[in-house]
């Protein structure tokens, strides 16, 4: 038997059947290939089910992954935690203040999401509560994200401004709603979908009576064939099982222009005749995008991960 993880509630996995939906535990010893994780099935997994005599369900296997989103867990710098699994988008929810999202968690964010194939669309949220200073912040955010060809949004979700922008954007899709804790998230599904905010709504309250939410999440049906993928709220986006080598290629504007570096093997730290460098001091290269390149470089040489960031 065959289904879609919709629901991972830690230890028990929600798997969706042509004809029901069947409560699931996974061995003890199961693991994906070589990935040591946190939650070996996420949310989007097709997998094969087997029972048992005593009528309980086992995950048995994991269907081959179209892609997934997986972040460094935090203070287990060892493991990785997958968002989700096989994903048409990425919605990254983004506010400039009420909270502030750092452009380095952005930039991590999208880094991954380049590495596993994952197209992002960054919406600027709570745009109604900006004064002119911070909405100038944000001109200048969406203008250089649109620079490097990242799709931008901005909305008021409590408003219900952008609303029906990201409808035809998740139509017929399976999305990956992500964000810093209240970047309004929960407003913009209710703003989606009523009735499913109000699920969700409960389940967080049944679900945060001692369970752990850094690993709760649930794919709904926002609309017939729209499926979104909600999870918990993330303070820091730290990246895993990616080489230091590998790093400029997931920032989409140092991979071009890195074609112009005199040595093939720049780190575009110090080397002469970097392409990059000199990119970032004409300015043709944001400072912000460079730093949250070294930052990354630094984690992987230091082995460490910072939550804060």
């Amino acid at each position: 038997m065959q289904g879609l993880v919709i629901k991972n509630t830690g230890n028990i996995y929600s798997v969706k059947t042509d004809s029901a939906v069947v409560e699931c535990r996974i061995k003890g010893n199961f693991r994906l290939k070589d990935i040591k994780s946190t939650n070996p099935v996420a949310v989007g997994d097709y997998v094969k089910i087997s029972m048992r005599e005593d009528n309980t369900a086992y995950i048995s296997d994991i269907l081959p992954r179209r892609n997934y989103i997986v972040r460094k867990a935090s203070n287990l710098s060892k493991q990785s935690h997958i968002l989700a699994a096989n994903v048409d988008i990425c919605l990254l929810v983004v506010t400039v203040n009420y909270p502030a999202t750092s452009t380095t968690f952005i930039d991590r964010f999208l880094a991954s999401a380049e590495a596993y194939r994952v197209p992002v669309v960054l919406v600027f949220n709570k745009t109604d509560l900006y004064n002119n200073e911070e909405r100038a912040s944000m001109e200048s955010l969406i203008a250089l994200y649109k620079s490097i060809g990242y799709r931008c949004l901005r909305t008021a979700a409590t408003e219900g401004q952008g609303i029906e922008e990201i409808k035809e954007i998740i139509k017929g899709k399976v999305s990956l709603l992500a964000g810093n804790s209240g970047v309004g998230k929960s407003s913009i599904v209710n703003a989606l979908s009523p009735e499913t905010a109000a699920r969700i709504g409960e389940i967080s309250k049944i679900h945060n009576k001692g369970m752990h939410t850094t690993t709760y999440s649930e794919m709904f049906e926002l609309m017939p064939g729209s499926y979104l993928v909600d999870t918990p709220g993330v303070k820091g986006f730290g990246t895993y099982n990616m080489e230091i080598e590998e790093i400029a290629d997931y920032f989409l504007e140092i991979f071009k222009c890195s074609k112009g570096c005199r040595f093939g093997n720049c780190t575009h730290i110090h080397e002469p005749g970097c392409a990059v460098i000199e990119a970032v001091e004409r300015g043709d290269i944001a400072l912000s995008r460079y730093s949250s390149y070294l930052s990354m470089i630094e984690e992987k040489k230091e082995g460490k991960y910072r939550t804060s960031e």
